[in-house]
């Protein structure tokens, strides 16, 4: 049966962090939903996260290095030198009726009882890694996750999750040994970059082209935000690096209302030569007064 230590590419003496973050590595590299059909690659994926679960316990952890428990974090067998004794002691000589006997048998069923409240015991936690889109950690969904061993896990995704938040759900883990209740599935969410929203605690922030008349005059607009696109005045003059703010346009708080939108606007040109334009600027004597650059001065 293979190290767990080994399985994770990890030193014995490995701190937690050292040991999240080498799952985190390979978990990103061998998840199912990234290698579809690819046998090893899921069955690394199920090593590395038994491997995981029992190691990122630091009371199973402990019990590993010690000999405790073997690398599915079954129990191991205990020697039980007290029945041992006793058949030794029934095959050398005669039964005798010992007054310390009573006191034996009784350590003999504590023993067993002992044995048995070990074989009870709660199933490992098992770690996955799911990816999402942006707009759905935002606003939240419901996606179903591959296991290792082709069953579906369905994980209800909070809106406002953010990057690297785990989700415990309760039960889903390995199952207990003997009467012992299941483990937990802890399910680490990984967040994928939007292509033009990105966020920061809970505000969302968006580059926004706006064209040079619409900076110039002003104008209405729409502007995408994560639950759909809204009107928004640009004012007269606005110039690139302007911000203006939606408010509650961002991402949902946990202890209710919503973050803000904000809206940096960036001046664009045609990217076609425009000869009236030329024309104009070239006749703007009010143009050529401005030096946007003069407090650029070394």
């Amino acid at each position: 049966m293979k190290d767990l230590y080994e399985t994770l590419g990890v030193e014995r003496s490995a701190t937690s962090d050292a040991i999240q973050k080498a799952y985190r590595r390979l978990a990103k590299k061998l998840h199912p939903d990234l290698n579809p059909g690819n046998k090893d690659s899921e069955e690394r994926f199920k090593e590395i996260s038994v491997a995981y679960s029992l190691l990122s316990d630091a009371d199973k952890r402990a019990r590993y290095d010690r000999g405790e428990i073997d690398a599915t974090g079954a129990e191991k067998p205990r020697q039980r030198f007290y029945k041992d004794f006793a058949a030794e002691a029934a095959t050398d000589q005669p039964y005798q009726n010992y007054s310390g006997f009573t006191d034996f048998a009784d350590h003999d069923i504590l023993s067993e009882l002992f044995r048995r409240g070990v074989n009870n015991a709660r199933g490992p936690d098992v770690h996955y890694h799911l990816p999402i889109e942006f707009l759905e950690a935002i606003t939240g969904e419901t996606k179903r996750l591959t296991l290792p061993d082709g069953g579906t896990l369905d994980v209800t995704i909070p809106a406002g999750i953010q990057d690297g938040q785990v989700l415990r759900l309760r039960g889903k883990g390995r199952p207990g040994v003997g009467e012992g209740e299941a483990g937990d599935a802890l399910v680490e969410i990984a967040v994928k970059p939007h292509r033009f929203f990105t966020r920061e605690g809970n505000d969302i922030y968006l580059d926004l082209p706006v064209t040079l008349s619409e900076a110039i005059i002003g104008a209405r607009i729409n502007v995408p935000t994560p639950t759909g696109s809204v009107m928004m005045t640009v004012p007269k003059g606005s110039n690139t690096g302007t911000v203006l703010r939606l408010r509650g346009k961002g991402v949902p708080r946990r202890n209710g209302g919503h973050g803000d939108e904000l809206v940096k606007l960036k001046v664009m040109l045609p990217e076609q030569p425009d000869a009236e334009l030329e024309a104009f600027a070239a006749g703007w004597q009010g143009g050529k007064a401005y030096d946007p650059r003069r407090d650029m001065q070394p």
